[in-house]
């Protein structure tokens, strides 16, 4: 950001002119200085019958794939995803996979080694937990083929099958293998398959009883805001993803993929075109936020589970892990409600999170009353998943925020956080926790795009009163924010719990769409740790320069961009 626009007055902590007129119109797929583009195609060989890869946009090809990496640039990458429905469904999706790979095989790469590759690696793959893990998710993709074969519920199943072949696609494509599975198919449970399971593993790692789990007590992933503007003149649906620092490898994602409901004489699914923020090898979102086709917004905080007593309901038959569960639904559902029942079927009792659609159809500019269904919200822990319509709530009070509490008390008292309540006092709790109270204080300052990023950038920890907290020394804390910079935080603090003292962990991005750009799968997003009213993050000068970065810039200081599709 230019030196005149910190100079500019400022509000909530940001310049209130200025950075804004700076936003980039990306046209993704078309070069421009300072971007790699890349394009592929594969096609299905007219006399073997077997798919190839083949560079540029070929017709009448199964899939195609445009890439740009601005990574350097914008601290994003981007990528255009389509497939052929003159061809089955099966073939598409595997294809699907085989084309992302092809195009995103260097950033898959640079992400597991900055991600993964230690975790059940050649080294530790004979571990007690290593080992029950394998046997948790070979069980359960035992038990998914099962059903695929029964024709009971075959909507929801076939779903299953072609989220798995897209899978498989990516897979082999990344190992040079590509060979469109003509029967029954494998994964690998430690391959790609774990980039999917990045928010499932965080509550495997507690039901099967992993020694040092990454679960840190009390830490954040994502903060949430949907707001209705001042007469109701639009909705903004915002999200900030929270994670650690090595993911920062990030590509925005617009899959288009028309395929059938049932795997013969279905109708074409609701959600076939979404876009969404993503990662290398991961082929749904992970953060999670969502623009579909049928007109939903999809998007979620993570609430956890502190309840062990609860983890005996983390089984591996008669489950289907929260990443597919996810994926489902966003395809098959037309509305608030359907989505919520098909998400809830099966509840793994993994990646346990606050779920809010909001639903488009429902929402008419300057319109007073209130619209039921507009949005439905939706709270999952293992055994219990509780949905209700907020649209009213969202409506009396002019916005919903999320913040990794949760919101009905039939959730919140059976996942433990009476306990945490107790022992730690009001920042567990949902209504007086700090970013509880930012969010409504700050929310009222929301006018217009401009002033949502802001909002969700939000970080002045050393001089506001609610980044307080009283049991730490020092007495400002990085974490109590909405976009938080643990980094920050002094290595030889004093901290109650994990969540407070520094690590390399933090509100890592920032999206927002609108009335006005969801038709056309527009947001405005920023990339990186906010560095409104902190220093920006760089790995070269931080506690963390020896942690694996593959491929990142060195300074995190991108200003906020419009993504535009052609």
């Amino acid at each position: 950001m230019p030196q005149t626009d910190m100079a500019a007055m400022r509000l909530c902590g940001f310049p209130r002119t200025s950075w804004f007129l700076l936003l980039l119109l990306l046209g993704v797929g078309r070069s421009e200085s300072g971007a790699t583009t890349s394009s592929t195609s594969v096609i299905l060989d007219p006399v073997s019958g077997q798919l190839r890869v083949t560079s540029g946009t070929q017709a009448g090809a199964v899939a195609w794939a445009n890439f740009t990496d601005q990574i350097q640039k914008t601290g994003w990458s981007f990528l255009d995803l389509e497939t052929n429905k003159a061809y089955n469904d099966s073939l598409q999706a595997y294809a699907a996979g085989v084309a992302e790979a092809a195009v995103t095989e260097k950033l898959i790469y640079m992400h597991w080694m900055n991600t993964m590759v230690d975790y059940c690696g050649p080294y530790q793959y004979q571990t007690q937990y290593c080992e029950r893990l394998k046997s948790h998710i070979r069980t359960n993709l035992e038990w998914m083929q099962k059903q695929m074969e029964t024709g009971e519920d075959p909507e929801y199943w076939h779903q299953i099958r072609l989220t798995l072949l897209q899978l498989k696609g990516l897979e082999d494509s990344y190992n040079g293998q590509v060979a469109f599975p003509t029967g029954t198919f494998s994964l690998s449970p430690f391959g790609f398959l774990l980039f999917q399971l990045g928010g499932d593993l965080e509550d495997l790692e507690l039901a099967l009883n992993k020694s040092d789990s990454r679960r840190v007590l009390g830490s954040g992933s994502c903060s949430a805001l949907i707001k209705l503007l001042p007469g109701n003149q639009d909705l903004l649906v915002s999200h900030d993803t929270w994670n650690t620092y090595q993911s920062m490898l990030r590509v925005i994602k617009k899959y288009n993929l028309p395929f059938l409901s049932k795997a013969e004489g279905g109708s074409p699914i609701p959600g076939s075109v979404q876009a969404f923020s993503s990662y290398p090898g991961t082929i749904f979102s992970g953060d999670d936020f969502y623009i579909l086709s049928s007109g939903l917004v999809t998007l979620e905080t993570t609430n956890g589970n502190n309840n062990p007593a609860l983890w005996k309901y983390v089984q591996p038959e008669g489950s289907v892990f929260e990443w597919l569960r996810n994926v489902v639904a966003n395809r098959l559902a037309k509305g608030g409600a359907e989505w919520a029942s098909i998400f809830k079927k099966f509840n793994s009792g993994t990646y346990n999170n606050q779920w809010m659609i909001v639903d488009y159809n429902y929402f008419h500019p300057g319109e007073g009353s209130v619209q039921q269904n507009l949005l439905t919200v939706l709270e999952q822990i293992p055994g219990l998943v509780v949905v209700a319509d907020k649209s009213e709530e969202l409506y009396q009070q002019g916005y919903w925020a999320s913040y990794n509490i949760p919101y009905f008390e039939e959730i919140f008292n059976a996942s433990g956080m009476l306990d945490l309540v107790k022992q730690y006092g009001d920042w567990f709790t949902h209504d007086k926790s700090p970013r509880a109270q930012i969010f409504r204080r700050n929310q009222t300052l929301v006018r217009d795009l401009e002033s949502m990023v802001r909002l969700m950038r939000f970080n002045n920890y050393l001089h506001d009163p609610l980044s307080k907290c009283q049991d730490c020394d020092p007495l400002q804390n990085g974490e109590n924010s909405i976009s938080a910079r643990s980094d920050l935080n002094p290595a030889n603090g004093t901290y109650p719990f994990g969540a407070l003292r520094q690590r390399q962990h933090g509100g890592t991005d920032m999206k927002v769409t609108s009335s006005k750009l969801f038709p056309d799968y527009g947001m405005v997003v920023a990339s990186g740790p906010t560095w409104d009213e902190v220093p920006p993050f760089q790995w070269s000068t931080s506690p963390f320069s020896s942690l694996v970065h593959m491929g990142h810039p060195d300074l995190w200081k991108f200003s906020p961009i419009k993504v535009l599709w052609d």
